[in-house]
């Protein structure tokens, strides 16, 4: 386990940029009210940031974030930053783009991958496995960290991902994220998303890590919502604590 107190990640930089421009308090609706552990947006009776891992990875993640994405307590992809070190945040904008997203993409370090359902993507951009043939690059996936509507719009008006490929995911289980409501059960949360990504990249450890750090981070966000003391020994924490045991 690591020393919580790292520097803030990409996400957390990005929220902090994010509020700084707001005009006036965001308000998330339901879930927790009152206090929050700037570190893991929990309250701090059911902090998470001492569990906060980190894995070492060759792969890379890429988060373009609606608007109001990295103010989200429930948001996910804070914790695909938590795990993975080379996590890369960009606020997503119709009109313009971050130059620094730009040159992350071009840069020859990386192979970069659209993370994107197949049926809406041409069938000559599709790719459903993670090229290894080229030793000097690195799988960097591009995850759209947004509302499923959101997330289309933001693939069709990016037209700096336009010459990438698509990882279309092919996954074998329904999504068991619970802090948001969706109509199917093939639509996963950006974390689901990512760990997906991280296996098939040949990340098990990664996956299986922030995996089970996201059914934590969810047991102690549904506790706290419901002003229940944290359940150290549910499901969630026990399958963590296990996974901790296991050499690295």
């Amino acid at each position: 386990m690591t020393d919580h107190r790292r520097p803030p990640h990409a996400v957390s930089r990005l929220r902090t940029e994010r509020l700084a421009r707001s005009v006036k308090p965001f308000l998330a609706r339901g879930g927790i009210k009152g206090e929050r552990c700037p570190g893991c947006r929990l309250v701090p009776s059911h902090c998470l940031c001492a569990l906060r891992p980190e894995v070492p990875t060759q792969a890379g993640m890429c988060l373009l974030m609606a608007d109001i994405e990295p103010l989200k307590p429930s948001n996910t992809g804070w914790l695909i930053a938590d795990v993975v070190q080379r996590t890369f945040a960009f606020g997503w904008a119709r009109t313009e783009v971050d130059p620094a997203l730009l040159a992350l993409l071009a840069d020859p370090q990386w192979q970069p991958y659209v993370v994107f359902p197949g049926e809406f993507v041409a069938p000559e951009r599709l790719v459903h496995e993670v090229s290894t043939t080229d030793a000097n690059k690195r799988p960097l996936f591009i995850l759209l960290d947004a509302t499923w509507p959101e997330a289309r719009k933001m693939f069709r008006k990016s037209p700096y991902l336009d010459g990438l490929p698509v990882l279309s995911l092919q996954p074998g289980h329904l999504s068991n994220y619970r802090l948001r409501r969706s109509r199917r059960g093939d639509h996963f949360c950006t974390a689901e998303v990512a760990a997906l990504c991280l296996e098939l990249a040949g990340e098990a450890r990664a996956a299986d890590v922030l995996g089970a750090y996201l059914d934590v981070f969810t047991s102690r966000y549904l506790s706290a919502k419901l002003s229940q003391t944290t359940p150290p020994d549910d499901e969630a924490h026990r399958r963590w604590q296990d996974l901790q045991a296991e050499p690295a």
